[in-house]
């Protein structure tokens, strides 16, 4: 199964991806653990992110696109996998069915956690303050989904238009969301 997991800061995204990858058999590819891995290993796409993010900066699409492309043509996603980061854009949306034309393939599904975003404010609140955050305000926080929201919304729109886009309640108990979405893929 192919899949691209989106959702909003905070509803539980990352720790979705990892129980879904493990029940489905598929990797898990986030792009902030490619960009990491680019740059520790010192490759050339990695040299380059690097640059842009310790301005703080976004890695421009070129070079996002370029690292997507080679992680989904290695051997362990030939069957599948699941994408969390990518795509942001709608350019993005448009480079992945490229590249994955060019591997002969293409999503199965986009599946989008939804969540309420006053408990979603305050769940990140409550990290900020165990994690010693300072800078994630409620303010910020509110802002990031503001965000969220302008940003994903003509993506999601993409992946309806496709019959593709599953929209999944991140609320409540871990394992109650896991299971909606593993029922949500037919799993």
């Amino acid at each position: 199964m192919r899949l691209v997991l989106m959702g909003p800061p905070g509803a539980g995204k990352g720790t979705q991806a990892k129980f879904v990858s493990e029940a489905l058999n598929i990797p898990h590819i986030s792009t902030g653990e490619i960009f990491r891995k680019n740059v520790t290993e010192g490759t050339e796409l990695g040299v380059k992110a690097k640059e842009y993010m310790d301005k703080g900066e976004y890695v421009p699409d070129e070079v996002t696109n370029s690292m997507v492309a080679a992680r989904l043509a290695e051997p362990d996603a030939k069957n599948g996998f699941l994408l969390d980061g990518y795509p942001r854009t709608l350019p993005q949306v448009s480079e992945l069915d490229a590249i994955l034309d060019g591997l002969d393939t293409k999503l199965d599904n986009c599946v989008e956690i939804t969540a309420n975003t006053d408990e979603v404010v305050q769940r990140l609140l409550k990290r900020a303050e165990l994690e010693g955050r300072p800078d994630d305000t409620e303010e910020v926080i509110r802002n990031r989904m503001v965000v969220y929201a302008r940003e994903t919304e003509p993506l999601a729109a993409v992946y309806e238009e496709h019959g593709i886009l599953l929209k999944v309640d991140g609320m409540g108990e871990v394992d109650e969301v896991t299971q909606r979405l593993l029922a949500a893929l037919g799993h």
